[in-house]
Order: C-alpha cells, then sequence, then structure tokens
C-alpha cells in the first residue's frame, strides 16, 4: 500500500513539472516594425550606394537578408493597394483595394481609398479625418498578431498619407496616425479613438513642421557630387509655385510663407469643401525630404510613449510608411537632384530609427522588414532625351475618346461615368434602358481603346470573370480585379508610358503599371533571428505577410495567397 501511494505522489508532482515545459512561451520578436518607403524602386538601393552611410540602408543590407528580385503581382500598382497587399498578404480581388480612388457603382460617386463619412476627425479638419479602413476586406498581419495574444499586442501605423498608416495598420488596430496639412499635426478619427492621446497633442504642439520648413532645402552634399543623377535643371521637372526653375536651393520660409490649397485637398473627394488653410503651408512638407524626418521623429515618440516592444511577454506591431519620396519623384522624377537627395537624407533618418530600435527594444530583439508600395518609370522627357521609348497619355483625352464614339455610335448619353486607373466604367443602367447588351458593350470600348496612342492591350470586365491567367497582363489584371468595385474595361500602357494627368504637358514621373520598373521593389528583412544573406528567387509582395505569420507562429491573414519565404525563416 505505501508503495502505491509513493507511485501515486510522485506521479502527481510531475505534473506540474510536465506543464511548466508546455507553457514555455512561443518565441516572438518583442516588436514587428514595417518600414514601406513609397514609390521606391529596387536598384535606389545600389544607384546611390557609394553615398550612403554606414548606419541605415548599408545596416539593413550588410546585417539582414535580402530578396533581390521582389516583384507585385496585379495592377495597378498604387500607394492603396500596395500598403494593403503587404500586410494582408492578398491581392485587390480578395482585399478590395483597388486603386486610390474608384467609382461607386451603389451609391453613384467616386470615392477614395480609406474615405469614411461616418466617422469624425480627432484633432484635424473634416477632410483630413474622415478616414477608416472601412473599404479592407480582409485582416492585415497586425489583425491576427492581435488576436493571437487576446488583444494584448499593441498594433499602430503611422504615416504623413492616410492610407499609409490606415490600410497597413488593419481594421483591429489600436491606432493610426496620419499627417494633416491644415494644421501641421498628425491626427486620427474615431474609428480608432475619441481623442488624441495626450503625447501626440504634446509631440503636434512643438510645431516641427514649421521649423523643418523655416530653413531652404539646399543639397546635403555639394551639388557636384550628385552624379548618379540628371542636371539640377531639367524641362522635365515640376518647380515648387513660385518658383521658376526646378532648382537648388528650393526656398522653404518662403514657399511655405503664403496659404495655398493642401495636397489633400486636391485629392477626390467629391461634394467636400476644403477647410480654410492654415496661415503656413505646411502642408509643402510633404514635397521635401523632410516629412521623412518629421516621419521617423514621431515614430520614435511612439516607441517610446507606447512603450512598444518594451512589456514583458508581448509582441507589438509598428507600421511606418516614408510617403515623401513618392511626393518627390512624382515632381521631379526618378532622375532628379531632388530624388537622390531626399534618399540621402532618408538613409540618416533610417539609422535614427534602427539606433533607437537598439536603445529601447533592445538589440536583436525587434524584427523589421523593409520594402515599398511601388517603382516608378522614369520620367518621359528624360526617355525622350535619351532616344528610349516612351510617351504620356491624357486621361481625360481616353475617357473623351471613348465617350465621343459611343455617342457617334448610339446617340447622346453620359455612356462613361468615370475613368480611373486606366479603367472604363460604363453607365450600366443607360445601356439596359437603349437595350445595349453589357458584355458586347464592354468589348466594343476595348476595341476603341486598343486605337488610342500608348495602348497595349484593353480587356474586358467579363473576360476577367470567365478565364484565367497563371502569367502575363492578364495575371496582371485578375489579380487587381475585383468586380463590384472594378471598371467595365481596363487598358494596359505600352513600356514607358505613363498617365499625364496634365497632358499634354508631362512633368515628372508616376507609376501604376505592370512593368518591372513598377513592380520591382526592395525586400529586406533585419533583426530577430534574421541571418545575413541574400536570394535571387523570384518572390511576391503577397509573401511578406506569409512570412510574418511563420515568424511570429500566427494564422495568416484571411484573405493571404502569399507563402512563407523559407530562406529567411533558417535560423
Amino acid at each position: 500500500m505505501k508503495k502505491i501511494l509513493a507511485f501515486s505522489l510522485a506521479a502527481l508532482l510531475a505534473v506540474p513539472s510536465f506543464g511548466q515545459k508546455v507553457s514555455k512561451p512561443v518565441p516572438r520578436p518583442k516588436l514587428v516594425v514595417g518600414i514601406v518607403i513609397d514609390q521606391m524602386r529596387y536598384d535606389y538601393l545600389y544607384r546611390y550606394w557609394s553615398k550612403l552611410g554606414n548606419d541605415g540602408f548599408k545596416r539593413l543590407l550588410g546585417q539582414g537578408f535580402s530578396f533581390e528580385s521582389c516583384h507585385y503581382n496585379y495592377v495597378p500598382t498604387y500607394t492603396g493597394p500596395g500598403h494593403a497587399s503587404i500586410y494582408t498578404g492578398a491581392t485587390p480581388s480578395a482585399n478590395g483595394i483597388i486603386g486610390n480612388n474608384w467609382w461607386e457603382r451603389e451609391t453613384g460617386r467616386g470615392t477614395y481609398v480609406t474615405e469614411d463619412r461616418t466617422v469624425q476627425p480627432v484633432g484635424g479638419s473634416v477632410l483630413a479625418g474622415q478616414q477608416s479602413p472601412r473599404h479592407l476586406l480582409t485582416t492585415t498581419i497586425g489583425d491576427e498578431l492581435r488576436l493571437a495574444t487576446n488583444f494584448q499586442s499593441k498594433v499602430i501605423g503611422l504615416s504623413m498619407k492616410d492610407r499609409g498608416s490606415i490600410l497597413p495598420a488593419g481594421n483591429g488596430a489600436n491606432a493610426a496616425y496620419w499627417y494633416d496639412g491644415e494644421n501641421g499635426a498628425f491626427i486620427s478619427s474615431t474609428f480608432y479613438m475619441k481623442q488624441l492621446p495626450e503625447w501626440v497633442t504634446k509631440f503636434n504642439a512643438q510645431g516641427r513642421p514649421a521649423q523643418y520648413l523655416s530653413k531652404p532645402w539646399e543639397t546635403l552634399l555639394p551639388l557636384a557630387q550628385y552624379t548618379e543623377s540628371s542636371a539640377d535643371d531639367v524641362p522635365w521637372e515640376s518647380v515648387f509655385k513660385g518658383e521658376t526653375t526646378p532648382t537648388f536651393p528650393h526656398d522653404l520660409p518662403r514657399l511655405s510663407a503664403a496659404p495655398v490649397a493642401s495636397v489633400k485637398s486636391l485629392e477626390k473627394a467629391a461634394g467636400e469643401v476644403s477647410p480654410q488653410p492654415a496661415p503656413q503651408n505646411l502642408d509643402l512638407i510633404r514635397s521635401t525630404p523632410f516629412g521623412n524626418s518629421l516621419t521617423a521623429d514621431f515614430a520614435i515618440e511612439t516607441l517610446r510613449a507606447e512603450q512598444l516592444g518594451q512589456r514583458a511577454g508581448i509582441t507589438d506591431m509598428l507600421a511606418v510608411s516614408f510617403s515623401c519620396t513618392d511626393y518627390v519623384g512624382h515632381q521631379f522624377g526618378a532622375n532628379a537632384v531632388e530624388t537622390e537627395d531626399t534618399y540621402l537624407r532618408l538613409d540618416r533618418d533610417l539609422a535614427r530609427l534602427l539606433a533607437d530600435l537598439d536603445k529601447t527594444v533592445g538589440k536583436g530583439q525587434a524584427l523589421v522588414f523593409l520594402t515599398a508600395d511601388h517603382g516608378a518609370a522614369h520620367a518621359v522627357g528624360f526617355l525622350q532625351e535619351h532616344r528610349l521609348p516612351g510617351g504620356g497619355v491624357g486621361i481625360a483625352q481616353m475617357r473623351d475618346s471613348v465617350q465621343r464614339v459611343l455617342t457617334r455610335r448610339h446617340g447622346l448619353g453620359a455612356w462613361v461615368l468615370d475613368f480611373e486607373n486606366l479603367q472604363v466604367y460604363l453607365n450600366r443602367p443607360l445601356l439596359a434602358q437603349k437595350g445595349l447588351d453589357l458584355a458586347k458593350t464592354q468589348e466594343e470600348v476595348a476595341g476603341i481603346l486598343r486605337t488610342l496612342p500608348g495602348v497595349a492591350l484593353a480587356r474586358t470586365a467579363s473576360d476577367l470573370q470567365n478565364a484565367h491567367w497563371s502569367a502575363g497582363a492578364g495575371m496582371f489584371e485578375e489579380n487587381g480585379f475585383y468586380a463590384p468595385r472594378s471598371g467595365d474595361v481596363l487598358a494596359v500602357l505600352l513600356p514607358g508610358w505613363l498617365e499625364a494627368y496634365s497632358f499634354p504637358v508631362i512633368k515628372g514621373t508616376t507609376h501604376g503599371a505592370s512593368w518591372q520598373y513598377d513592380t520591382h521593389v526592395p525586400l529586406l528583412f533585419w533583426g530577430w533571428h534574421v541571418k545575413h544573406g541574400e536570394s535571387t528567387a523570384p518572390v511576391h509582395v503577397v509573401d511578406i505577410a506569409a512570412t510574418l505569420a511563420r515568424f511570429l507562429h500566427i494564422q495568416e491573414p484571411s484573405g493571404c495567397s502569399g507563402v512563407p519565404l523559407a530562406e529567411v525563416l533558417k535560423y
């Protein structure tokens, strides 16, 4: 009997020991930091190599893992879809973010990717603040982290652009902050909070945008050293309002002195009236490298104030998007001195952010990835100057061409409701009224588009819904197509051709195509359990979220179609 009791006691005593082994915490980094650089071509990593410092891009490349052939696998390659794709691991066909703007058939008006009139601004103007992720149809990797930790993890997004912070953060985020040029402040909406945290209010009160705009934009290095760029004064660059030439130095104090309409107020928001501009044009900072510096300042303050990655046993996530590279690129092009100078200064801002991660979270305790939401084409003038193929098309002219032909063939009527993302939105009620077949009219419009200069091909929505492509232009369009929001006919431009909204004047550059200059972006992993290395294997941006899920041992986002990148997971 004593032996039986002794055995039973030993068995009972063994249970806690076994339980301790089972309850050992899942190995995870203290913090995940996503860095998205807006409009960063892959080749920028190496074009500016000799001018970069050792603690920014070079540190990520020298200590981290680089996927040298990372591409987007859909069109259009715009900011909204890019940020959504990175963090959902899904293409627009699943996450629903088909562009920065699209036509809403149910409301009969255009909408903006993060527009939400059911919420109110927190800390900013109505136009800037009525934003949320309501259009996003799938979870993000941040949402899944919150779910996996029973909502103990903090997930925060921040950017100068609303769509650059809101879409990465996802529907379940603790907060998303973006910049309002009307008052020079980082703001949010009632989707996330009723009022700004005290630390955000204090940060905004420091007046940093005005401080950054108080000095001229001089080149970081002597101008003669910018040998990777075109001459400073070329005809294909746009000027700041108030300047006569697109040349250094840019007199930011003078240019920001007079109040002008903000960049945000120029974006599509049908039916809205822009608020009165601030006494100083604080929105100007978007089009300078100092907006990136302001973003880095705010990111570092967010780490400190929210104690991200500094709470025992909890993994947090910070999504940071540097937007000013996009504004500068659009205005000056991919080969401008302004673009190079912006990246050299961003390199220093990245170094500051990485150093702060070492200090606040601990060396090797944060898992960082860096990528871009899209690339960029070369400026048309630059291509023509060097006898390279390329050109521009006028969006209004393309729309009008379709409208005129349909009017001539079928009579008067508003046949085209909208032309957005190189997609024609037909007036379907009018077609029904006239007794016209939708699929046949779509093919008719595709035929019209194919006759226009710069158009490589045009495909109908009916074709995309009834066929499947595993490669080529069809695959890109299929992955970017979501029937309730996409147009009736989708056009593809020739390589080197771009949408010129001020046609026939073509200044600066843009993006959105399925050609490699728009799809090829950097992808770097650095920090927690990441070994140094590189791979030339073809990978896709949708693989990022799947890879993070494996690092974190959590479920992939609900619409994720990417696959974990095994090479960086070998630790």
